[in-house]
């Protein structure tokens, strides 16, 4: 008897559900990982997931694809809701042809990309995949330039977050590059432009998977990637977790939490830098007692850490916080926390999201290796994407602003709306040793007494200049506060920045120094 309309839909459905079938599902499961449609189901709200694709097929005829035919071909597309606000997904399933991509596969990736830059929301790939489709050869290729177009179409507009929670290798881990931020799966997903066996047999060199492109390399040495999560199911967290910090595209604003005002007073910020000059803190309880309770979520921890760059919630609404750490490097500027900082600071001014800086910081990192790798031009970076920003900016010295990383770190000359500092903070071209060296160095060579001479000389450098109340009387510095006053101070700034305003000169676009 022949099968009904409605029997033969119920069977493809369940078909498609199966994606390679149930012995690659299993395949799937023995490596740790969870399938495309696992992933879906925890990252999104239950029962919001529209697929959209499912019935699609590849259309290769060479080497005997044409008898795999599997529907969906390698990815599952759709839309859903993640904390009840749209957001458009694609899943990889490595369970089907190793999650390669197709002329198909691209095209099923591309219309979701379509809707979700039309539509105004964010767009979320789950990345599993070994790469273009050998058997497809050039048409795999222009599929892989089709995603990485609308990728660059899309940048600034919605923002695009990428996980990758398998083996993503060659044309795999551009699109991931060009999209805000990159989360990784540790010891189950790997990024490389050219695997360990091509490396072999270029370079030579014997590597791992995980020790050429793994979770820890990318979170901590190359920086691509922003998160490196623990497994699948805290990685999709993550994702969840970040997206109540953004709005769904740059006209919108971050949704806001409700937040019943009260004291704003915290003493706790009095007795965290300590009296010595040279002694480190850890920048994070500066954050912690400023911003509204476990409301801080970092993004690249691993990476450059002499820098400190995260969400955050103050009085319910959603600001990105720049802060210089101390507690790593003293704090120096060098050129991956230029990158760093850099990155940030552009996407929260792409979306809208306020900008404090806590500043803490002696200069830029010296030395050859510095030099060779362009800190000129890594730290203008971060200079220009200060400068460019047009959102609320707020910085708040907490102890040093030396040299030309004060320039840099959102001072009032490249554009900040408010300047605070700490009455400990020290604002000039260098620490007063340095300085006394320079300046007195005939006083200091000609005394009896070179050493008594020079800690006089120090002295007197830091009692002139060692202090904010130069930069508050050119109005470099808005305000000197009490550190317990900096949460309510900044609470009232935002607020009065709330409907700010402000245009860049009309041009195509700037050319920022890559």
């Amino acid at each position: 008897m022949d099968k009904t309309p409605q029997q033969i839909l119920k069977e493809k459905r369940e078909e498609s559900l199966l994606g390679g079938g149930i012995k690659r599902i299993e395949a799937q499961h023995s490596k740790g990982k969870l399938t495309a449609r696992e992933r879906l189901d925890i990252l999104l709200d239950e029962g919001t997931f529209q697929e959209i694709g499912a019935f699609v097929t590849h259309r290769s005829k060479d080497f005997g694809m044409e008898k795999q035919q599997i529907l969906g071909d390698g990815v599952v597309t759709g839309y859903g809701m993640i904390h009840g606000r749209l957001v458009y997904v694609f899943s990889q399933d490595f369970t089907v042809f190793g999650g390669s991509l197709s002329e198909t596969h691209a095209e099923k990736v591309c219309k979701i990309m379509d809707l979700a830059l039309e539509n105004g929301a964010p767009l979320i790939g789950l990345n599993d995949s070994g790469g273009a489709r050998i058997q497809e050869g050039v048409v795999s290729l222009g599929g892989y330039a089709d995603i990485f177009y609308r990728n660059v179409k899309s940048s600034g507009v919605i923002p695009q977050i990428s996980a990758i929670m398998g083996p993503c290798a060659g044309g795999a881990v551009y699109s991931p590059a060009l999209t805000d931020f990159i989360l990784m799966t540790e010891n189950s997903s790997y990024m490389f432009v050219t695997g360990p066996n091509v490396v072999k047999t270029v370079t030579n060199e014997d590597v791992s998977s995980e020790d050429l492109g793994g979770a820890s390399v990318h979170s901590s040495k190359s920086g691509v990637a922003h998160f490196s999560c623990a497994n699948e199911v805290v990685c999709l967290q993550n994702i969840k977790d970040m997206l109540a910090y953004m709005p769904q595209n740059c006209e919108d604003d971050a949704p806001a939490k409700e937040y019943t005002a009260g004291n704003e007073t915290r003493d706790v910020l009095n007795s965290i830098v300590p009296e010595s000059a040279n002694q480190p803190y850890d920048m994070r309880e500066v954050i912690e007692g400023l911003v509204d309770t476990n409301s801080f979520m970092e993004v690249h921890k691993n990476f450059a850490e002499n820098i400190l760059v995260g969400f955050a919630h103050l009085a319910g609404k959603s600001i990105g916080v720049i802060a210089n750490q101390p507690a790593h490097l003293a704090g120096v500027l060098d050129v991956s926390s230029s990158q760093k900082g850099a990155r940030f600071v552009r996407f929260c001014d792409a979306f809208n999201i306020p900008l404090l800086v806590l500043e803490d910081v002696p200069g830029f990192l010296p030395g050859t290796d510095q030099e060779w790798n362009a800190i000129i031009t890594n730290g203008a970076k971060l200079l220009y994407a200060f400068s460019e920003a047009t959102v609320p900016r707020i910085t708040v010295i907490t102890r040093k602003a030396y040299g030309g990383a004060y320039d840099v770190m959102n001072s009032k000359h490249i554009g900040a709306d408010m300047n605070f500092a700490w009455p400990q903070a020290e604002i000039a071209v260098m620490g007063a040793k340095g300085a006394a060296e320079i300046i007195f160095k005939n006083d200091i060579k000609s005394a009896d007494n070179k050493e008594e001479a020079w800690k006089e000389k120090e002295a007197e450098y830091a009692d002139k200049f060692a202090n904010p109340y130069r930069a508050a009387a050119r109005g470099f510095v808005d305000e000197v506060i009490e550190p317990s006053e900096t949460r309510d101070k900044c609470i009232r700034a935002f607020d009065m920045l709330k409907n700010k305003v402000r245009t860049m000169p009309k041009k195509k676009h700037g050319n920022i120094p890559l």
